[in-house]
């Protein structure tokens, strides 16, 4: 989304970030008046583009990461275990964590989401499965927090407060409170059963670029939006990739790379599942938790943080929701939830 850039002279932020970049020398030489918005995301990070004297970085990236609101010690230590692991990462060149400030190499302004169309997702795709393997096969406990129980609940409840009561307007019952508990216990004990690994949380391509012309053979893509990297579910930033919030494949063609990648997962002896079928299971289980969750996130971002641009994606989230609950009896509940939301009916006859 793009960035909303208050007037330097109302944003004291924009002022302290300028006489940063100013201050970190000749070998820099960074221009503060070429201080130009590059993106925003859903935190309260921004980010800026710089020009520099510097010969290996024309320009570079200046994120603002207000230290009241955000940390950027996990940004760069995840940035360092998947530089480390052989994918392409944003270098921190310059640091000030009391300011919250980081210099970061430049990846460019080509978004996976801006380049993909059919004659290029096959490439695309193809390099950002070998990026994840590369990551997960780089896993090593301890390094980062474990994706556990708690916080994989705090995320499902995001659904029924944000976008049930905040976005809906619905109050739930106590047998449709019982039941939606019911559908989460059998969500989480799948997630929860599944290999663990490094997760990226939001390997999608918003957040995958395309590197500019003459990068190296396998260096793309850059990977960004990664400090809340996590150890967890194997089959998680696989769906993050191609069930993403914002484009759609055909489920054929969804299957087609995702087996693609199972077998490279598998060759690599990562610990996917042997079988295909349960391997598939365990994503389409695991994109459900993401997927109501995300649900949650975006009402949440419209009507706590007034930022819209996020509604127009929440028909495809659903529509991934819907699919995946009515292809498994045990998430009939859900599917019965999601009618009564919406004041339909099932052929069965099967409503509140």
């Amino acid at each position: 989304m793009a960035a909303h850039i208050p007037d330097p002279g109302h944003d004291p932020r924009i002022e302290q970030l300028k006489s940063w970049v100013a201050g970190l020398g000749a070998a820099w030489s960074i221009d503060p008046a070429s201080c130009a918005p590059a993106s925003a995301d859903a935190s309260f990070r921004r980010y800026f583009r710089v020009r520099t004297g510097h010969p290996a970085h024309p320009t570079a990236i200046v994120m603002d990461a207000p230290p009241a609101h955000e940390d950027c010690r996990p940004f760069i230590h995840v940035a360092k275990l998947f530089g480390d692991a052989g994918v392409t990462v944003p270098t921190v060149l310059a640091q000030d964590l009391d300011q919250g400030f980081l210099l970061l190499a430049d990846l460019g302004s080509q978004t996976y989401l801006s380049r993909l169309d059919a004659a290029s997702a096959r490439p695309l795709y193809g390099d950002a499965a070998a990026a994840l393997v590369r990551i997960q096969l780089a896993t090593r406990p301890g390094e980062l927090p474990a994706y556990d129980r708690a916080l994989l609940q705090r995320e499902l409840d995001l659904f029924p407060e944000w976008y049930v009561a905040r976005h809906l307007g619905i109050t739930l019952d106590e047998r449709q409170q019982a039941d939606l508990r019911e559908v989460f216990d059998a969500i989480l004990a799948n997630n929860l059963a599944q290999p663990q690994v490094y997760v990226h949380r939001d390997y999608h391509s918003r957040n995958l670029m395309v590197l500019p012309e003459g990068a190296s053979v396998g260096a793309n893509p850059g990977i960004l939006d990664f400090q809340d990297a996590v150890i967890g579910p194997i089959t998680y930033d696989a769906v993050s990739l191609w069930r993403d919030a914002y484009i759609e494949w055909d489920e054929e063609q969804q299957l087609d790379w995702l087996i693609r990648y199972w077998e490279q997962a598998r060759k690599a002896g990562l610990p996917v599942a042997p079988d295909f079928g349960d391997f598939y299971r365990d994503y389409e289980w695991m994109g459900l938790q993401r997927h109501l969750k995300v649900l949650g996130i975006f009402a949440r971002l419209y009507h706590r943080d007034g930022k819209d641009g996020y509604l127009a994606n929440l028909p495809l989230v659903l529509k991934y929701t819907r699919n995946v609950a009515g292809r498994y009896s045990e998430l009939r509940k859900l599917v019965r939830l999601l009618d009564a939301f919406e004041g339909t009916e099932r052929p069965t006859g099967l409503t509140f």
